[in-house]
């Protein structure tokens, strides 16, 4: 009937909402804000990476999110999420697996290390800002050296902790990068934004149809074909300025 009203969300999937938003908050202190994913590269470099084209500045998010971002880190975080069997109880052996083969699909020097130490920053931060046993015992883990800690691997935990159900913590994680992505652009001075608000928007069908495509993958399924965007991640530490770490 038209203007009947659907149902009103119960409390749980509410709390799981708002912990969606303060995980993908740019405000949130895990560093991400550091990070340029290559776009720093592509705008100092120009041709034939034009990033001050609008047009080009979404096909790079678009393959980014696609074939980059989503079948590497949202897998991860999605093997991550369902190795968490309780508030307190977690397969680290499987958290491990999807660990390691993450830290083995990033290319770029600095994909890795920036991946990692934005997770071990999250790790702090939750576990003095959340108290969730899994975590703690997920922190542990990482301290002792067994599990690199990305921070996919790590959001993953935490957002199952925090009860968030598995495709929205994907789909955050796949929204966050995408919002990082356009605030760089916008540092980097290559758009403005009105421009970078309407080219995160026009990827909002991108990370809807990559999440869904992605939650129910495996560890195996971890991977990433992006060889034009590693390239640039590649020659970011060879830049003479940076204002990004990667």
């Amino acid at each position: 009937m038209v203007g009947h009203a659907p149902p009103a969300p119960g409390a749980e999937w509410l709390t799981g909402f708002l912990s969606v938003l303060q995980l993908s908050d740019s405000a949130f202190p895990s560093g991400r804000y550091t990070l340029s994913s290559g776009l720093e590269t592509a705008a100092q470099l120009g041709s034939p990476f034009d990033v001050r084209d609008p047009v080009l500045l979404s096909a790079l998010l678009h393959d980014q999110v696609r074939c980059g971002v989503a079948p590497s880190d949202g897998v991860a975080l999605a093997c991550a999420h369902r190795a968490v069997a309780t508030e307190d109880s977690l397969d680290l052996d499987a958290i491990t697996r999807a660990d390691q083969r993450l830290s083995a699909v990033k290319l770029p020097r600095e994909a890795r290390e920036t991946s990692t130490r934005t997770g071990r920053a999250l790790l702090r931060v939750a576990g003095q800002a959340f108290g969730i046993g899994v975590v703690a015992r997920l922190a542990r883990h990482v301290q002792d050296g067994r599990s690199p800690g990305n921070h996919a691997v790590v959001l993953g935990v935490l957002s199952a902790g925090l009860g968030v159900p598995r495709l929205e913590a994907v789909a955050g994680e796949l929204f966050a990068f995408s919002a990082n992505w356009v605030a760089a652009a916008v540092r980097l001075a290559v758009t403005d934004h009105t421009t970078a608000q309407a080219v995160l928007r026009g990827a909002h069908p991108v990370v809807t149809e990559a999440a869904q495509s992605t939650v129910d993958k495996d560890v195996p399924d971890i991977a990433g074909c992006t060889p034009m965007l590693d390239v640039l991640g590649m020659q970011h530490e060879e830049l003479e300025v940076r204002l990004f770490a990667s």
